[in-house]
């Protein structure tokens, strides 16, 4: 355990165009009306943020593009602290774009054009050394594969958005993350890392699994949700933290969970992450 945990994040940089409108629209519909707004987001830049935000030392190694984007994407992880020094650019692809959509409940659809992610590749980075990884599926999974393999302390991989990976990137994993939606996808194959699984339920919480048994099962604050985006990325993060700072299986996971959580309360990827004290707050007021 270290006093102030250390954290490289291998993954997404992008910017986020937000429409916030009465509802998401039906297949074909065109739903008008909506309120727009940029962020700063991408799953890699997200737990990065989080993670800083939650009280540890953060590296990001991602790629943005030589464009006018690149700048609006890095600006809170710039002005959060997130040792930047890592990120490469490239001038054969744009930085990576998500259009959301969020209704007033919260729920949101997405879709991502990665542009200068894909150009992140593993003989082009030097990895810090720090106690944790944390990566995710919005860079090539060849990357990551190469940096999970060589570094020396706990990994963690959200395995989202769920596609097929290699079985070696499973079971370089100490930590697998995961939705209801991936472990679906995923099945049998989550039990290959040999770690341990983190499944989210939403608002009813999380379950941490090892082969497919429960080791422990939180329920999350009942909280106002105006916006899931990066709730899944505050998870991560917090949950890597927590183990990091070799809090128990049931207390790491009840903390991710309450940061998740109060990550749903304001609008926004990054601009919603929550600091460690509103965590903190938040833990003790549902105790």
């Amino acid at each position: 355990m270290t006093d102030r945990p250390s954290i490289v994040v291998v993954g997404s940089v992008n910017l986020d165009i937000v429409a916030t409108a009465d509802r998401l629209p039906l297949a074909g519909e065109t739903v008008t009306g909506a309120e727009l707004n940029r962020f700063p987001g991408g799953k890699g830049g997200n737990q990065a943020l989080a993670a800083r935000r939650l009280g540890a030392d953060v590296s990001l190694v991602a790629c943005v593009g030589k464009d006018g984007n690149a700048n609006d994407a890095l600006a809170l992880l710039r002005d959060g602290g997130v040792d930047l020094s890592c990120c490469s650019t490239t001038d054969t692809a744009a930085t990576g774009v998500a259009l959301i959509a969020v209704a007033p409940s919260g729920e949101n659809q997405i879709v991502v054009a990665p542009g200068a992610n894909r150009e992140l590749r593993s003989d082009k980075i030097a990895m810090p050394v720090a106690d944790a990884l944390i990566c995710q599926l919005e860079v090539p999974s060849a990357t990551l594969v190469d940096v999970c393999a060589e570094f020396d302390g706990f990994v963690c991989v959200n395995l989202a958005p769920a596609m097929e990976v290699p079985v070696k990137l499973l079971r370089c994993a100490d930590l697998l993350v995961v939705n209801e939606t991936e472990a679906d996808f995923y099945g049998n194959l989550l039990d290959e890392s040999g770690g341990l699984v983190a499944k989210t339920l939403g608002a009813a919480g999380a379950k941490l699994l090892r082969k497919g048994e429960v080791i422990a099962a939180v329920t999350s604050p009942a909280v106002t949700a105006l916006d899931t985006t990066g709730a899944g990325d505050t998870f991560s993060a917090a949950l890597t933290i927590a183990m990091v700072e070799g809090q128990g299986h049931s207390a790491a996971l009840k903390f991710a969970c309450t940061a998740g959580a109060a990550a749903v309360t304001k609008a926004g990827a990054q601009p919603s992450l929550p600091f460690r004290e509103e965590v903190e707050k938040l833990l003790l007021e549902t105790e």
